[in-house]
This record gives C-alpha cells, structure tokens and sequence, in this order.
C-alpha cells in the first residue's frame, strides 16, 4: 500500500465557498480500510459543517453518505474485503460500551472512527464531517463503518442510506414505531421526511399527512406515498391536522426541520398517548414552550432520535433489499447526479428547495 493523492471538496473558512483542492489520502491503520468513492449525497449537514455550525476547527473536507468500493485494509480487518462494494456509516456502535453490552448499541456514546488520514496539500490535517469526509476520491473509515453492499445496486440510490434514508425510515420504524392502521404527520418534505414518509407507508399507516412551506416539497411528499398535504403558509398546520383526523390528531408526528416552532407543532399535532419524534437537530440555544398539563394528561409521548436508532450493520442490508423489491423509491430521491466541481452549485439547489438529493458521481 501507499499514500495516495487525489481531490476532495474543503471547506477553509465559514460561511465561504467550499473549492475542490488536491489532498492526500494515508494507509489504513489497525481496524481501518481505505474506501475508492462510487457516489456522495449533498446533504444540509455538510452545509451547516461549511458553515462553521459544528466549529471552527476548520479545514473540513465535506461529505458523510456514501457508497464505494474497499480499496485496501488495515491490520486485524477480516470484513470488509479489499474489492467489496460499501455504504459508509457515520455512526458504527463500539460493542463494549455499557449500551451496546446491554443490546441498545443504537444510542452507543463510543462510536468508532478511523484516525484522520487526510491531509492539504500544504500538509494540514483535515477534519471529516462526522468522521467520513466522503466529497473525495478515497477516504478512509473504521471497518465497521463500512457496511457491505450488493454490487448491482445502483451506488447513487445505495449512498442515501447512509444518512437521509436511514434516519427517517429508521425515525418511522425504530423511534415512532408507527403501527399498521396508524395516522401520521411528518413537518419537513425535505430528503428526510421523504424517508420518514416511506418508512410510514412501509408501516401500514393508514394516513400520512405532509407538511412544509414549500410547494415543491409537497409534491414530493405525494409522490413518496403521502395521503395528504398541508401548506403551512397558508395557515395553522396543527388546526389543519385536526381537520383532517376528524378533530384527534395523529398517532404519531415526526418532526424534520430542527426549528422551535415545528417542534411545538409537531408535539400539538397529536392525539391522546400520541407519539412525537423530533429528527431535525436544532440550534444549541433553541427552546420550546410546551403547555405542560395538557402534555401530560394526554400522556404524551415525547422523544428525540439520532440517526432514526437504527445500526447500521443490521439495517443498511435490510433497506437495500427493500429497495431492490420496490417498497423504498431510492432513484427518484436522486435530483441530479453532478460532479465533484459542482458541489457548491448542489448547495445552492438545495437551499432554493430544487433539489432532493444531488449525488456526485465520482469518475
């Protein structure tokens, strides 16, 4: 094995434009494989990262979903195998901490990481968001990060279930746990909530209702399997809720926008022993008002999720079967499939609402 050189997306300084620059890519160490990127989804979390939100221990090189291929492994890595077809995780549970060893590795604080690997060309080490760093030729990841994928799947589709995919469908099966027969809301159409909406429809519920203020995005969420839609614009969502329920509300109400308001919307939005999930993560400062009698004797339920709960091992081989028998519309979340040159023109495109997904495809 050698050091490899190649190009990925950096972001130098908040809030300016990220550019394409050479860098450097080591050997895996112990317990690490260098992965050759297939494909990376442009998601709002590389964003905020460009933006200076996760800090200012910039430089980052961009980029946490993705598919590719095992280029070469590290000492003491029996799985993967160099030649292998992977989806990255940005979360790969420990397995020795107290939650995994008591089977609640979804919520594990330990989470493995590969040693940064990559550096500038002026030799800076660079910071990976959520520990991939994917707008790149190659990266490298724990081996446990690497979850192995069928090779004839599309790597455009398989990427998005490294992030979007499996948070939301993860949000609508393992956190809501949305029932057959069940009403559901989801605020914010965006590439998540589409997720939740499929992982809704792939419950059974018997009503999906998407919210958002954008009308492209609630196109979206009709096509993805919403029975209905309410323009938040146009006036009270949760009054718009209740119409549509015969006055109750919804058994569950998933909330993929991060903002106070949505969460007290979303919260408001649920009937009797309703369940809230909140997805989207919010500002560090952000607070809520919530009417705390009326909470309880509904007996709320009220709980937060990361990454939908799921791990990754166990679920990215079940939503790729899903996909493969049509329950999970993977290829038309892809918008677009640009280049690695066309990275902030995909940010751009997000921002307008234009976009689903915009994958890089990577020569």
């Amino acid at each position: 094995m050698a050091v490899i050189h190649g190009r990925g997306v950096v972001a130098r300084q908040p809030g300016s434009p990220a550019g394409v620059e050479d860098i450097t890519i080591e050997d895996p160490g112990p317990g690490e494989v260098r992965v050759k990127m297939l494909t990376s989804g442009v998601c709002h979390t590389d964003l905020f990262a460009k933006e200076g939100k996760f800090g200012a221990a910039l430089p980052y090189l961009l980029g946490h979903e993705a598919t590719g291929i095992v280029e070469s492994v590290g000492d003491h890595v029996s799985r993967p195998t160099a030649g292998q077809t992977v989806t990255l995780s940005w979360r790969a549970p420990c397995g020795v901490c107290r939650f995994c060893v008591r089977g609640d590795s979804q919520v594990c604080p330990s989470a493995l990481t590969a040693q940064p690997r990559m550096k500038t060309h002026d030799g800076i080490t660079l910071g990976r968001v959520l520990g991939l760093g994917t707008f790149a030729d190659y990266t490298v990841v724990a081996a446990d990060q690497a979850i192995p994928m069928k090779e004839t799947l599309d790597p455009a589709a398989t990427c998005l279930v490294g992030c979007a995919v499996g948070t939301g469908v993860g949000a609508a099966l393992y956190s809501g746990k949305a029932t057959p027969g069940s009403t559901v809301a989801v605020f914010g159409c965006g590439a998540v909530g589409i997720s939740v909406i499929q992982g809704a429809r792939i419950a059974h519920a018997s009503r999906i209702i998407g919210v958002d203020i954008a009308p492209s995005k609630l196109e979206w969420a009709k096509a993805f399997g919403a029975t209905d839609t309410v323009d938040a614009r146009e006036g009270d969502p949760v009054e718009a809720i209740r119409m549509l329920t015969d006055g109750l509300g919804v058994d569950f109400a998933f909330e993929a926008v991060g903002t106070p308001q949505a969460v007290e919307q979303t919260i408001a939005s649920c009937d009797i022993a309703g369940t809230a999930v909140l997805i989207g993560v919010p500002a560090q400062n952000s607070q809520i008002t919530l009417p705390l009698a009326k909470f309880f004797f509904n007996r709320g339920r009220l709980r937060a999720t990361s990454y939908g709960d799921i791990v990754a091992g166990r679920d990215f081989p079940l939503f790729a079967s899903l996909y493969q028998r049509g329950d999970l519309a993977l290829d038309k979340m892809v918008s677009e499939r640009i280049g690695l040159d066309d990275v902030e023109d995909a940010f751009a495109a997000m921002q307008r609402g234009e976009t689903i997904r915009s994958v890089i495809v990577f020569d």
